[in-house]
């Protein structure tokens, strides 16, 4: 870590808000210079979308997001902010002389972007993004249905906000969604922390989460990809990545994965229960997108 980073390590909170709202303040400001964002990568949760945008912005000709220093991935507007409106929405972007300086310098434009593991799977993201910004390109990372439920869970544990066992949330999941659909559709300021925080079982349904986009955006602006390839192989998935994207390709120089939970093994009939459930699911998608991930089917 840089001196820099260690001294903003020990900085007091209230410094660091009053330095992050001066800088936010300042993008704000600026937000008619700033660049919205060439891709968005939508998801899903526990998919690898940390990893991927660490990938990414190591690559020179991807942007990180405003300030640097912050180490954002999403100011998740889309979902959760959207009332703070665009110009807010802007002021997490690089300038257009930013863009233009590097252009000249190496020959490319830059791209901007943000990963928000909730964005393909809250149903307003998708027509709000589509009037933003229409020509977006979009990556969709998709993991194997059970091991992300599972991963889901450990993650609300870690967080303090899950009390129950995996089995006792799963079967509280209908209880814990009812009505909240139909809340978000109508009050469309309205978060639901549940629909966001809840949904181990029925996140993993992809396929109405992917026809909802291939509905809204061209095919060749929609980049689906497996989430244990780019677990596997993180050279390869992020050279696929670049290459949908359209930029040269380069060298991905740190491959470390990113929010990974090591968790205690599945209760094995739960385990079953859930790859019995997700098998006609995958089928659907797979035979949808004409690809099999090699997920239970």
């Amino acid at each position: 870590m840089s001196i820099a980073g260690r001294m903003k390590d020990r900085s007091p909170r209230w410094v660091k808000d009053v330095a992050n709202a001066a800088t936010r303040a300042y993008g704000v400001r600026t937000a008619d210079s700033r660049h919205l964002p060439d891709f968005l990568v939508i998801g899903t949760k526990r998919g690898g979308t940390t990893s991927l945008w660490n990938y990414l912005i190591q690559h020179p000709m991807i942007m990180p997001m405003f300030p640097e220093s912050r180490g954002l991935k999403s100011p998740y507007f889309f979902d959760i902010n959207y009332g703070r409106g665009i110009e807010w929405y802007r002021s997490h972007f690089a300038t257009e002389q930013q863009l233009d300086v590097l252009e000249r310098r190496f020959g490319t434009r830059p791209l901007t972007g943000e990963a928000c593991p909730y964005y393909m799977y809250c149903p307003p993201v998708t027509e709000r993004v589509r009037t933003l910004i229409p020509d977006v390109k979009l990556i969709m990372t998709l993991r194997d249905p059970v091991k992300r439920a599972y991963s889901h869970y450990w993650e609300r544990v870690g967080d303090g906000v899950e009390p129950l066992t995996f089995e006792e949330a799963l079967a509280a999941e209908p209880e814990r969604l009812a009505g909240e659909r139909e809340r978000m559709a109508a009050d469309p300021s309205y978060y639901s922390r549940a629909h966001d925080h809840y949904t181990y079982r029925d996140r993993g349904i992809y396929l109405p989460q992917v026809r909802r986009w291939m509905d809204t955006f061209p095919a060749e602006n929609i980049l689906i990809m497996p989430a244990e390839e780019l677990y596997k192989n993180p050279q390869a998935a992020f050279d696929r990545v670049v290459e949908f994207l359209g930029l040269p390709p380069s060298r991905l120089p740190v491959a470390e994965r990113h929010n990974y939970l090591p968790a205690p093994q599945m209760n094995p009939l739960t385990r079953e229960e859930l790859t019995e459930f997700y098998r006609p699911h995958n089928r659907a998608l797979f035979d949808f997108i004409g690809v099999d991930f090699g997920w239970e089917t």
